[in-house]
């Protein structure tokens, strides 16, 4: 009974009608795995190169702004990422919403200042599809795939993602 009860909870943020993969797209990362990711446009103009998560730990967090989930987790993203600006843990959310502005909307009604992009499909390259937001991937500075954490995180949960700062 508990099965069925968590599938159908899955199923209301399953991705199906969301930003599908385009066919070339790899299988979603695993723990273990090295990730290097693209040049990045974040919402705010700024571009972040190719190699400017190197040697460093980040968090990425996946979203979207019609996501009750994702709305219940970004404050906890923000309380992290004023906390780990000066660890050397990377902040990265990337939003899956279709419409750039609905992002950029999103972030100035709630005061986010979390670094935060758009999913692009050299990030669907290097990530792969994902199946759940909010969605984790944690990333260590030597570039391997900590941990991937589908769902909605407490907050305590994510408060302990500083663990990964300065971490090889």
């Amino acid at each position: 009974m508990w099965k069925s009860a968590f599938a159908v909870m899955l199923a209301g943020v399953a991705l199906t009608a969301g930003v599908a993969a385009a066919p070339s797209a790899q299988v979603a990362v695993k723990v273990g795995d090295h990730v290097a990711l693209p040049e990045i446009q974040l919402l705010d103009g700024r571009v972040l190169p190719k190699g400017h998560f190197t040697g460093k730990p980040v968090i990425i967090e996946y979203w979207a702004s019609w996501c009750p989930y994702c709305g219940r987790q970004n404050p906890y993203i923000q309380k992290l990422w004023a906390r780990s600006r000066s660890s050397g843990l990377e902040i990265l959310t990337v939003s899956i919403d279709r419409v750039e502005a609905d992002a950029v909307d999103y972030m100035r009604k709630h005061g986010y200042t979390f670094p935060a992009a758009m999913e692009t499909e050299a990030l669907r390259e290097v990530i792969g599809k994902r199946k759940v937001i909010p969605s984790i991937l944690v990333i260590k500075a030597d570039g391997r795939v900590a941990e991937v954490i589908p769902g909605e995180m407490f907050e305590e949960d994510v408060a302990d993602l500083i663990k990964y700062a300065n971490s090889l």
